[in-house]
């Protein structure tokens, strides 16, 4: 497979760059806000021009006049996606015309010898179009006019700035077989992980809280792994959520969470779980996805303390007890080797099946352990249990009225079921289906059950068409029908 292309788009601030990025990437992938700064970190993303495919780059705005620290980090992220692309296009605003630092970023870019090409932004009209001239005096020899908001001369400026690419033997990339979200409040030491990993300043490193603001997708393997890291803005306290754009990031994380396989819920060990790390825990449950809690500064806390601590936040979100937990130190790199040999058997359970056959089994081997209760004089009846989903894994319990499952049970047999079956990390649900409850549905049954039993044409039982439907390994033959009777005996 050929190495892609990459193209990377870079400019002073607020020109338009994430809206052509995400415009490019046909999604929307970096925030657009009218404040300055939006995009502190680089962004990757795949992007296919009539068929070639090829990586596009978004950069921080670059502000070299500035002294501010964020500004200096911004500029060094652009830095290295300049180093590390083949092509580049610079934007600029053509509503605002030419500026002072439009005119030294020109002069960097063109002493890179790369290829360049100048996007000259908020043009879309043709009547516009002889605005471009004015930059003329950049020296970059190919302009294209075009609107990010609008969608002009998109495709023209992606024939322009990519035409010097060899694009023989190119191939689309394959498939990341496990995308991987790094969750947490801002501060926990994401960024510092996902550098540490790659070796590598992609992402923003500060001691101020939210300095990710978007979702980096980054990929990466581990030996013949291939994953998708998603580096996540952390969700801040509501009394900071009046920025608008912390108000995008905290969106930004949920879309992470449910395009995530697998998510690391990143905490600081030394102040334990807090009231937005619970909401994301809540929010990976929700969303289905497995989860790991991985514990940084670990080194810092005493054992007394990190023990009360896991006994706390399993009490809070009950969820993560069945969570493998890992305690590293992102800054050293102390047990990070740890964490993707678990992120793949999270991934694998989430995608196990388990058999009617042996659920089955399952369920008569708990039931006789444990009888339910009595509940107003009469007892819960669990007749047969089916999967019905994975990724994450839903169950089926066909019973006789399913209020009287009380909850020590329901509790009983999804511990009974998490001892059995494991689901590392992997949220599970047991839905209960009661029996029908009308007449006519219960008279169409019946007469099924005589159609057959009086030698005429036969036709399977209902239920035994809905199993073989939600499990392809279910054995017709070999799997006794009669507890069907009893079921339907049993209506109102």
């Amino acid at each position: 497979m050929s190495k892609l292309k990459k193209l990377a788009i870079v400019g002073r601030p607020n020109v338009g760059k994430s809206a052509l990025f995400n415009r490019i990437c046909k999604r929307k992938i970096a925030i657009v806000d009218e404040a300055e700064g939006v995009t502190r970190d680089r962004l990757y993303s795949e992007a296919d021009l009539f068929g070639y495919p090829f990586q596009v780059i978004d950069t921080g705005g670059i502000n070299a006049r500035s002294p501010a620290l964020f500004n200096n980090e911004i500029k060094r992220q652009a830095e290295i996606a300049i180093e590390e692309a083949d092509a580049l296009v610079m934007v600029v605003d053509g509503v605002v015309g030419l500026t002072d630092l439009d005119q030294d970023l020109a002069h960097i870019l063109l002493r890179t010898k790369k290829p360049l090409c100048l996007a000259v932004n908020k043009i879309d009209s043709y009547a516009k179009e002889d605005e471009i001239y004015l930059f003329q005096k950049l020296g970059i020899k190919r302009m294209v006019a075009v609107s990010a908001a609008q969608s002009w001369h998109i495709a023209e400026l992606l024939e322009t700035a990519l035409q010097d690419f060899q694009k023989e033997g190119v191939t689309a990339p394959e498939s990341l077989e496990t995308k991987v979200a790094i969750v947490g409040r801002p501060n926990v030491g994401k960024s510092s992980l996902v550098n540490y990993l790659l070796d590598d300043n992609r992402c923003i490193v500060s001691p101020i809280p939210g300095t990710t603001r978007d979702s980096v997708d980054i990929s990466f393997s581990q030996g013949e792994d291939l994953y998708t890291l998603i580096d996540t803005a952390g969700i801040r306290r509501k009394h900071s959520e009046h920025e608008v754009v912390d108000k995008f990031a905290a969106i930004r994380t949920e879309r992470a969470i449910e395009r995530a396989d697998v998510c690391i819920l990143m905490l600081d060990a030394s102040s334990g779980i807090t009231t937005q790390e619970k909401k994301i825990a809540n929010m990976i449950e929700e969303a289905g996805k497995g989860c790991i809690l991985l514990f940084n500064k670990w080194d810092l806390v005493k054992g007394f303390r990190m023990e009360h601590c896991l006994k706390g936040i399993e009490e809070e979100v009950s969820f993560l007890k069945h969570c493998p937990k890992v305690f590293i130190s992102a800054l050293t790199g102390r047990n990070v080797e740890k964490i993707f040999p678990i992120v793949k058997k999270v991934h694998e359970d989430s995608k196990v099946r388990i058999t009617t056959h042996q659920l089955n089994k399952f369920v008569a081997a708990a039931m006789h352990r444990n009888h339910p209760p009595m509940v107003s004089g009469k007892r819960l009846r669990i007749y047969y249990m089916a999967q019905v989903d994975v990724q994450p894994p839903k169950f089926v319990l066909f019973v006789n009225y399913p209020e009287l499952m009380t909850e020590p049970y329901r509790k009983y047999l999804y511990n009974q079921f998490r001892e059995a079956y494991g689901f590392l990390g992997v949220p599970i649900t047991l839905h209960m289906k009661g029996k029908k409850r009308t007449k006519e549905e219960r008279l169409g049954h019946v007469k099924v059950k005589a159609i057959g039993e009086a030698g005429h044409e036969h036709h399977e039982h209902p239920e035994v068409e809905v199993l073989k439907k939600l499990d392809p390994s279910f054995d017709t033959d070999s799997f006794d029908a009669s507890i069907f009777e009893d079921f339907e005996d049993h209506e109102d």
